[in-house]
């Protein structure tokens, strides 16, 4: 009897002990009674860019980011007592000279490999150099045989992608899977088991022209992605690497979008959008973090485990890798040998060399969130517009017929110039670094079409009435003059256009005649879907010299000596000219011109001055629908009363 109570007193007290254990557990406590937790370092949007640059902090300019400071911090998170995690949530490519290896040397994913990032995935930068420059790039991540990031990436619809018939998809998707890039990623740290899933967002597709990939609804591939991971995995922690972003308009803010869809997400690492989010957007459970652009802060999380299993945030930062911060001897130099071959692989073909001087900058220029965020013109966007009719209007084949105009969106600007310092042609690819042309090289090349004067009355139009609602679609042109009046009807706001040569003449447009314009080809692209866009509403077609559309703009492409002139080198030889002339940037360029002037008159007369066609039609359209109204409101008049003399 005595033997046969102690067994039963012993099962007990050993079922007692694994109720605590399993409770500690419920409570976010191990089975050693440590709460669980976990901090989370993350970047996005790092877009090439690998070595220190220089930024306005609190209005002083000095030396931020950088792949060598980034790698102090992490090490520093990583010697912490809590487990740590590294997470990018992709565009880590495209936006320094470090991009013109992109496909040789794969310096970028290199180097989060070297950081020791445990995850990150795709964004629409990873896709301007077409399919077969990401699959070229994979591959050269894979054989240097340095340490690289899992990469995650759930949206793919392979079997639409691969029914497109293109070679160069079927051996991407042979890369995707030699590489291991899978919807979602397990990591293991310390006790924790967290699944990592990758996403690519709707507008990073439309952002992406180049991709030849079909993706799926992202929401809905998370929703089922997580379905699985819950299934055959029972995760502590999901976490998803998102390149969709957020938006100042909740309903159209893609990752609290996918946060509602998908409660199950702990956390969401937001990338696309640039967002600096200085406190956490939180959706139920689910927390949306996002550091901004270029390496300039990286985000740091520390998340505990709740009684109820779902993870509460105990501290966030947002840490400004300044100059503070010390850099990392071994980064540095990794980070120099992945740059040796710059030079001579790239910038040779143009005649330059990476820290080139070209010219001295002494004026101070905005920032760019002022270039997208502040209507009107700015004395940096004049000298970049005003680079590519200097330049082409120099080549033999303009002299007959030189650029009128030349068109620079905000949304291809990705530097600008630092006050009081030297201008370097590294300094000058990194304010324009972005795609690659038919040639295979790096840079968008420059394209010369045709548009009437009414389609240039069109261009204003659309810079005036959608560029402040989509900041990255704000114009700046050089040959073009206009008065706008923000508070008059929509597409009715420009008052007066005219035409301005490079010595500052004026002249009238005329409607009916073709003006030869200039942009690079991606901008060229999107002027020329307005009228998609716009379901006719608006119309530009590029043409050619007799004033037939243009059906393919590649072949519109601006060559000399049988090579593209890329936008980046069109600005290039435009500052070189100014440093040979002055040895530093022109006067001209301390202020502005009246380009693009702003009247705020909220005056009746100034706001039915000189209607457009667009403002006919919509006033139009207005008294038609008030028409049909009156007549709605009389024919119920008339048959009520009749029901009541019934009566």
């Amino acid at each position: 009897m005595r033997k046969k109570g102690f067994k039963k007193i012993a099962a007990f007290l050993c079922m007692l002990l694994f109720g605590i254990c399993l409770t500690g557990t419920a409570l976010g406590v191990s089975a050693e009674g440590e709460k669980k937790e976990i901090n989370i370092v993350f970047t996005h949007d790092l877009h090439s860019h690998l070595d220190g640059f220089l930024a306005q902090i609190d209005g002083q300019e000095q030396e931020v980011g950088g792949f060598s400071r980034i790698k102090t911090f992490v090490d520093a998170v990583r010697a912490e007592e809590v487990p740590s995690l590294v997470l990018d949530g992709g565009d880590f490519s495209m936006g320094t000279l470090y991009q013109a290896v992109y496909e040789t040397q794969a310096a970028e994913l290199r180097m989060l490999g070297f950081l020791g990032t445990d995850v990150t995935t795709m964004g629409n930068h990873e896709f301007d150099y077409r399919t077969k420059g990401l699959d070229h790039m994979l591959r050269s991540a894979m054989d240097s045989q340095d340490p690289l990031p899992a990469l995650a990436l759930c949206n793919v619809d392979w079997e639409a992608s691969l029914a497109q018939g293109i070679p160069e998809v079927e051996s991407l998707k042979e890369a995707f899977e030699e590489y291991g890039i899978s919807p979602y990623i397990m990591v293991d740290k310390g006790d924790l088991k967290i699944a990592v899933v990758g996403v690519f967002g709707k507008d990073a597709l439309e952002c992406a022209p180049t991709c030849e990939l079909i993706f799926k609804d992202p929401a809905e591939a998370v929703k089922e992605t997580v379905e699985e991971i819950r299934k055959q995995e029972s995760p502590d922690l999901i976490v998803c690497v998102s390149h969709s972003g957020t938006w100042e308009e909740e309903k159209k803010s893609e990752d609290e979008i996918l946060a509602k869809a998908v409660p199950e997400l702990d956390l969401i690492i937001s990338g696309h959008t640039h967002s600096v989010l200085e406190e956490p957007i939180v959706h139920g459970n689910t927390v949306i973090v996002s550091t901004g652009e270029y390496g300039m802060r990286v985000g740091k999380i520390r998340m505990s485990q709740t009684k109820e299993g779902r993870w509460a945030v105990e501290d966030y930062q947002l840490e400004q890798m300044t100059e503070e911060v010390e850099e990392n001897p071994e980064a540095l130099s990794k980070i120099e040998s992945l740059g040796t071959t710059i030079d001579a692989d790239y910038l040779a073909g143009f005649g330059y060399t990476k820290e080139q001087v070209l010219a001295y900058n002494p004026w101070k220029n905005p920032t760019l969130q002022e270039i997208s965020d502040v209507l009107g013109e700015n004395a940096y966007t004049n000298l970049l517009a005003d680079a590519y009719r200097d330049t082409l209007n120099r080549l033999p084949d303009m002299e007959q017929d030189p650029v009128d105009v030349a068109v620079v969106p905000s949304g291809v600007i990705r530097d600008v110039f630092a006050e009081n310092s030297d201008i370097t042609v590294s300094d000058v690819f990194n304010a324009f670094s972005l795609g690659i042309g038919p040639d295979g090289v790096p840079g968008y090349p420059l394209v010369s079409i045709y548009l009437t004067g009414e389609e240039l009355r069109t261009a204003a139009e659309v810079d005036a009435s959608i560029s402040p609602m989509m900041t990255t679609a704000q114009l700046f042109m050089s040959g073009l003059n206009y008065t706008l009046n923000p508070n008059r009807l929509i597409l009715n706001k420009v008052t007066e256009i005219s035409l301005c040569d490079m010595d500052g003449s004026v002249t009238e447009l005329e409607d009916d005649k073709l003006y030869r314009v200039v942009a690079d080809l991606y901008s060229g692209q999107m002027l020329g879907a307005v009228t998609d866009q716009s379901y006719g509403i608006l119309s530009i077609t590029p043409k050619d010299e007799y004033g037939n559309p243009v059906e393919d703009l590649e072949d519109h492409i601006v060559y000399e000596n049988g090579r593209e002139i890329k936008a980046w080198e069109a600005i290039a030889r435009y500052v070189e000219r100014m440093g040979e002339e002055n040895g530093e940037i022109s006067e001209y360029y301390s202020q502005t011109h009246n380009r693009k002037v702003i009247e705020d008159d909220s005056s009746i007369g100034a706001l039915v001055k000189s209607p457009n066609k667009i403002a006919f039609a919509l006033v139009g359209i207005v008294l038609a629908v008030i028409l049909i109204l009156v007549l709605l409101v009389v024919v119920i008049v008339k048959l009520v009363k009749r029901r009541k003399r019934r009566k």
